[in-house]
C-alpha cells in the first residue's frame, strides 16, 4: 500500500508518497482501509518538529475513517466490514493502517466517511473543551479564537446550542461571515482592532467566563484580559507558536484566573470516556444543532500542497485526504 513518509522534519515538501509494507494487525489491533483521512494542524507540528517526531521515517496523521478489513487477536466488538472512525497515534496518511481497536468507534449510518474524518479530532476536541474542560451552560459568555477554523466552527455552533453568547475572533471579513453563520453573536477582526478592548465593550465590562484559544503566542497574554474573575483560559493549540513561560502572579492580578493546557489524547485514553464523548458528538450532529460542513477533499498525493495552504491560513473548515 502507499503512504506519505517523512524522512526529516521541515517544509511541506519533506512529505513524499511512497510504497510501504503493512504487517498483519497485532493483538488488540484492527486493519483499516481508509476512505477519508483527516488533516489537522497537529500534523504540521509533527512535520516541522514543533512536537518531537517519532523515529524516521514516519507517517503523519492521527484521524481517519474507513472499513475494518482484518482484526488481530483479542479484538472484541469489531469485525471485517464494520464502518469505523478513529483518533489515534501517528500513521493516518496512508491507504491502510493498523489501529489499536480501543481507539475505534463505529460510525452511525447517517455519517459519511468524509464527515467522520473531518470531525472526529475536531469534534472530540470541541466536546472536551465545552463539556469537560469548562462545562458551558446557558447564559455563559465564551470567546473563541479562530472562529472560522475547523475547531472554531464547532465551538461556535455547539456553544450557541448550549445557550452561551459566543464571541469569535477572525482574520478577515470572509471568515467573519463564516463565524457568524456558525452562531457567533459578535465577531472581532483581530487584525483591525484590539480584541480584548472589544470584548470589554461587547460585555459592558463583564468579560467572558472562558476563552478557548488554539492560536497561542499571538493571542497571549491578551486573552487573559478577556476573562472575568475566576474565568478559565483553555489553551488547546499553538497555531502562531507556543506560549512561553509566564509569571503565575498574572493570574492573581487579573482576577484569580484558571489556566489549563488540555490535550485530546489524555481524554480519549480511557475507553469508556471515549465512547461517551463520541456518543455525545454524534448526537449533537444528528440533531442538526451542529452541522459539519462538507470538507474540502484532496488526493493523498497532494498532502504537501494541503499543508502549505494550511500554514498560510488559506483554508477554512475541514480538509480530508482521499487515498
Amino acid at each position: 500500500m502507499r503512504a506519505i513518509r517523512i524522512h526529516q522534519v521541515g517544509a511541506p515538501d519533506v512529505m513524499r508518497l511512497e510504497e510501504a509494507d503493512l504487517p498483519a494487525p497485532g493483538p488488540g489491533e484492527a486493519r483499516i482501509r481508509h476512505r477519508a483521512i483527516g488533516v489537522n494542524y497537529l500534523d504540521v507540528y509533527y512535520r516541522t518538529g514543533f512536537y518531537p517526531p517519532p523515529p524516521f521515517p514516519f507517517t503523519p496523521g492521527n484521524e481517519g475513517a474507513g472499513e475494518v478489513v482484518a482484526v488481530g487477536k483479542a479484538v472484541k466488538g469489531f469485525k471485517p466490514g464494520d464502518r469505523v472512525a478513529y483518533v489515534a497515534g501517528l500513521g493516518g496518511y496512508a491507504e491502510e493502517r493498523n489501529v489499536e481497536a480501543k481507539f475505534l468507534v463505529k460510525l452511525p449510518k447517517a455519517i459519511s466517511y468524509e464527515t467522520a474524518a473531518a470531525m472526529m479530532l475536531k469534534g472530540l476536541t470541541a466536546q472536551y473543551l465545552l463539556r469537560q474542560t469548562y462545562r458551558v451552560k446557558k447564559g455563559d459568555v465564551i470567546l473563541v479564537h479562530a472562529g472560522a477554523g475547523g475547531v472554531g466552527q464547532l465551538l461556535c455552533q455547539w456553544g450557541k446550542a448550549l445557550g452561551a453568547t459566543v464571541i469569535a475572533t477572525v482574520g478577515s471579513e470572509e471568515k467573519a461571515a463564516i463565524a457568524k453563520k456558525c452562531g457567533a453573536k459578535h465577531v472581532i477582526l483581530y487584525r483591525d482592532e484590539d480584541f480584548a478592548v472589544r470584548v470589554a465593550e461587547i460585555t459592558k465590562g463583564a468579560k467572558c467566563h472562558v476563552v478557548y484559544d488554539g492560536v497561542g503566542k499571538a493571542t497571549f497574554p491578551r486573552s487573559l484580559d478577556c476573562l472575568r474573575p475566576f474565568g478559565m483560559f483553555a489553551s488547546f493549540g499553538s497555531a502562531s507558536g507556543g506560549i512561553e513561560s509566564f509569571n503565575l502572579a498574572l493570574l492573581a492580578q487579573k482576577g484569580s484566573l484558571f489556566v489549563t493546557r488540555p490535550t485530546l489524547f489524555t481524554f480519549i485514553a480511557d475507553r469508556a470516556r471515549l465512547e461517551k464523548m463520541a456518543r455525545e458528538l454524534f448526537a449533537i450532529v444528528a440533531s442538526g444543532k451542529v452541522k459539519i460542513p462538507p470538507p474540502t477533499a484532496a488526493p493523498l498525493a497532494d498532502a504537501a500542497r494541503v499543508h502549505a495552504a494550511l500554514e498560510a491560513r488559506q483554508t477554512t473548515g475541514a480538509i480530508v485526504l482521499k487515498p
